[in-house]
């Protein structure tokens, strides 16, 4: 690399105005049934980490109910709304997730 491409490289990565007309470029393509598996994903992850707590011995104390409640239903609704679009991506991954949290819950359980 030469003198003048790395003076450009460097200039182009504290350019602000290039940095927002790459993500106007690039927003475009993240939709909204991406933003929706995102969500379904962090709602499996809100309880994962205190089940494992209570499972290694770190704590006794469990997820509140209300919280494990909301989110298993949240999460059943959205896998009724992907069963009617029949995106199977998302039936998949849901179920995956409830597959999972539910192993847990009977590791715990049955300990």
């Amino acid at each position: 690399m030469n003198t003048e491409q790395v003076k450009k490289f460097a200039h182009d990565m504290f350019d602000l105005d290039l940095w927002v007309k790459t993500v106007k470029e690039h927003a475009s393509h993240v939709s909204a049934e991406t933003m929706g598996w995102i969500a379904v994903v962090l709602m499996h992850l809100a309880t994962i980490p205190t089940l494992v707590a209570v499972l290694t011995g770190l704590t006794e104390k469990m997820p509140p109910v209300d919280m494990v409640l909301f989110s298993w239903v949240g999460l059943f609704c959205f896998f009724v709304k992907a069963v009617i679009q029949k995106d199977l991506l998302n039936i998949v991954t849901i179920g995956f997730g409830f597959f999972c949290q539910a192993a847990l819950l009977a590791l715990i359980v049955f300990k």
